[in-house]
């Protein structure tokens, strides 16, 4: 049975953690370091030699009143690979709860993909101006339901202690933030036969999805990025016959950024996304949630302005919402 120590869920309400970049100055001019509105820590997994696992933490946001998230930070311990963090309406499990079951979105409609981090140290910040003069947040209810994905490894031979560690920032009470939310597009028809390393079977799963006005207005983009397990070689993001994002690498897949005053609108309707793979083992691989063993098709643009923070789903290329 695998030891887990103590789960750390901690609000940080102090004055300056709602401040702004860089935190509030001090009497004598000097930034002040700004601290966190809440943190979550995962409990540690002990990783025996050769280990390859698929964990999701689950857990409730401490925060009492709604915030707008303006930057997360995260920090993953030796033996973590990646970590995804999702939100969801209702509790999935129990929080505190550490578990391989059902882990993802793969299988799953309904998680809201919210951050992901694929280096032990990461960050992501929203624009801090709209174009209008306003900043960018991401919606936080109280007591926000969701969990963490966590991909952990162990090449050495050695046991290691592996956890991560998620710090959310907010604007300060008062502060009227432009709601943000992602677009989440994912195909489920990933289906590669065995192949063998000298010919891997190769195989091309996408879709097209419909780009819907939002809070009554065409959303601006700010962020698009891609996610698939090893078996991925090439994935993209089109405007149309536009490209907007191509990546090779599925361990840093890295991401397209826009800024004010323009942002980036698809200007086509769609949004066109594609990943390509080549299996060279001798067995089948199918989706799912496991990274040891299954392949995921999913590409993630970050826009506003957005009603609430849902933000959108697409199915392949069918809008769920």
């Amino acid at each position: 049975m695998r030891r887990l120590a103590f789960v750390l869920v901690t609000p940080m309400f102090a004055c300056a953690a709602n401040g702004s970049p860089g935190g509030d100055p001090s009497p004598d001019g000097g930034p002040v370091a700004e601290a966190p509105a809440f943190q979550i820590t995962t409990p540690d997994v002990i990783l025996q030699p050769d280990d390859d696992l698929t964990y999701c933490y689950y857990f409730r946001t401490p925060n009492t009143a709604d915030l707008a998230i303006k930057q997360w930070t995260s920090h993953m311990t030796a033996g973590a690979e990646f970590m995804i963090v999702y939100l969801t309406s209702t509790s999935m499990q129990p929080p505190g709860s550490l578990s391989t079951d059902n882990c993802g979105i793969a299988t799953v409609v309904g998680p809201v993909w919210t951050y992901a981090a694929m280096s032990p140290d990461a960050q992501m910040a929203l624009p801090a101006d709209d174009g209008e003069g306003n900043p960018v947040g991401l919606p936080m209810k109280p007591n926000q339901a969701g969990f963490i994905q966590m991909h952990l490894m162990n090449s050495t031979s050695a046991p290691i202690h592996a956890h991560v560690e998620l710090s959310a920032f907010a604007y300060r009470d008062g502060v009227q933030a432009t709601p943000a939310a992602p677009m989440i597009a994912l195909n489920r028809q990933v289906n590669l036969g065995s192949g063998r390393p000298e010919q891997p079977t190769e195989g091309t799963v996408g879709g097209n999805c419909e780009i819907r006005p939002d809070n009554g207005r065409l959303p601006r983009f700010f962020h698009v990025t891609t996610h698939t397990y090893k078996q991925g070689v090439r994935t993209f993001v089109k405007d149309g016959a536009a490209m907007l994002f191509d990546s090779v690498s599925w361990a840093n897949p890295g991401n397209t950024s826009w800024s004010a005053p323009g942002f980036y609108m698809f200007t086509s309707g769609m949004f066109t996304y594609q990943c390509e793979y080549k299996n060279p083992t001798n067995h089948s691989i199918m989706n799912g949630n496991l990274a040891d063993r299954d392949e995921m098709c999913v590409a993630i643009g970050f826009y506003f302005p957005a009603a609430d923070g849902t933000g959108h789903f697409c199915l392949n290329s069918a809008m769920l919402y």
